[in-house]
């Protein structure tokens, strides 16, 4: 595709669009799987096949493509350039660190998600529940606590940090800064002033644990046990914080909204739950055995298209089917076409859980970094705190639709309902 402006490229017709996914959908329709615009002056290749896709993605690679955009974005350098040994130990730092919280703080997210069963135990049954608001705060939680420890079991600090949270992603969650922001100063600083106070607590953090040992592992303390300066530090934190919070948020909001939209998944999700855990308790090891549950959370992330864009930057020159990458093109994976694409998923539009019984499926998925050894460690954060979090709410819940409510979704870095999403629920018997 030709700029349209010298200066801002495509940038234009991306704005008109509504959003990056939705102009990369009618790129993809109009010129087939590979695509070219500009971003700004930069020319910019898209990939929208899943075939296509194979032929580019190298499983060796050490940038995680979603990570890359974040940091980007934050303008962080590190990781994106230099030593491939170094970028590899600290991504597996930053992987293992994501594990062991996880593992640490099981008991954590437990907590956190009895605590929000109650509240909607509580409710009568014609009452509106605020799907987006629970669960953004439900993960908002989930997160500081596992990744910062015990200091935002405060309420205080996580409105804070939400606060934070919210005006650093309203301007970077869309995944490309359009140049808006330079020209806007209330809004330039609003978003430096939020980027500096979550990252001055994040810095008192890390000094607070440096040294020290703490009953319960958290993220930051596998990095302290690295070799990082504090820069990284600082970056890695920042990253699994943010990245964290917005993918575990909006992957429990659609796991749910789906959930009320399909009686007989519910039901299914429910037997599951049911036979694995009986009366007895949640345990990591049985988390494993949820097999239909990961089914549901991999349908929802697909429907949902959570994670509609991947980038990663062409090192070398290479090529793409018939067309030559230059080097150090930035190539993005239009996932959000990939995942709709109906030559490689039967009934793309369809919230069909079944589908990933299907081995294959699931290769496909690992393929796109959804699953297995390439899922990006924030997804495998989400997953888990959303396997607990459904389980406990099936087991003693029906979750069910507001009639007349039509979802609108908002594409930006991570896919989200327009207008909050309104469910109600009623206990089972």
């Amino acid at each position: 595709m030709t700029p349209t402006d010298e200066k801002d490229g495509n940038l234009p017709d991306i704005v008109t669009s509504g959003s990056l996914h939705e102009f990369l959908v009618n790129l993809h329709e109009k010129y087939g799987p590979v695509v070219s615009f500009w971003f700004g002056r930069r020319l910019v290749v898209s990939v929208g096949s899943i075939d296509l896709l194979k032929q580019h993605i190298n499983p060796n690679r050490t940038s995680d493509p979603f990570e890359m955009m974040l940091k980007s974005l934050l303008r962080y350098q590190s990781g994106l350039s230099g030593d491939a040994g170094e970028s590899h130990l600290r991504k597996k730092l930053y992987e293992n660190g994501v594990t062991k919280s996880l593992q640490s703080n099981f008991a954590v997210i437990q907590k956190l998600s009895e605590e929000l069963l109650a509240k909607w135990l509580s409710f009568p049954e014609s009452q509106h529940v605020p799907l987006c608001q629970h669960m953004l705060g439900f993960a908002m939680k989930s997160v500081t606590q596992t990744a910062m420890g015990s200091s935002f079991e405060d309420d205080q600090e996580v409105i804070r940090f939400r606060r934070n949270h919210d005006a650093i992603w309203a301007e970077i969650g869309k995944g490309f800064l359009d140049g808006s922001l330079d020209k806007s100063m209330t809004r330039k600083k609003l978003y430096e002033d939020a980027l500096m106070e979550m990252e001055s607590v994040l810095k008192k953090i890390t000094k607070e644990r440096r040294g020290r040992s703490f009953n319960r592992h958290v993220f930051i303390d596998s990095l302290l046990q690295g070799n990082l300066s504090d820069k990284q530090i600082l970056e890695d934190t920042m990253i699994f914080s943010l990245a964290g919070c917005v993918i575990t948020a909006n992957l429990c909001t659609w796991a749910v909204y789906f959930l009320t939209t399909s009686e007989e998944v519910q039901q299914n999700l429910y037997k599951e739950v049911d036979r694995v855990l009986g009366k007895g308790p949640l345990t990591h090891e049985k988390i494993e055995q949820l097999r239909y549950c990961r089914q549901v959370l991999c349908e929802t992330v697909r429907t949902a298209k959570l994670t509609p864009i991947a980038a990663r930057l062409q090192e070398l020159e290479g090529r793409i089917d018939q067309h030559i990458i230059p080097k150090e093109t930035l190539v993005l994976y239009a996932l959000g076409v990939v995942l709709q694409d109906s030559s490689a998923w039967a009934s793309p539009y369809k919230f069909d859980p079944d589908r990933f019984s299907d081995e294959s499926a699931m290769k496909n998925f690992s393929l796109l970094g959804f699953s297995g050894s390439q899922e990006c460690p924030e997804l495998r954060f989400a997953y888990m705190v959303a396997t607990v979090l459904l389980s406990m709410l099936v087991r003693k819940l029906y979750l069910h639709p507001v009639k007349g409510q039509v979802m609108e979704t908002k594409y930006e870095l991570v896919t989200s309902p327009k207008e909050e999403a309104w469910i109600t629920v009623s206990k089972r018997s």
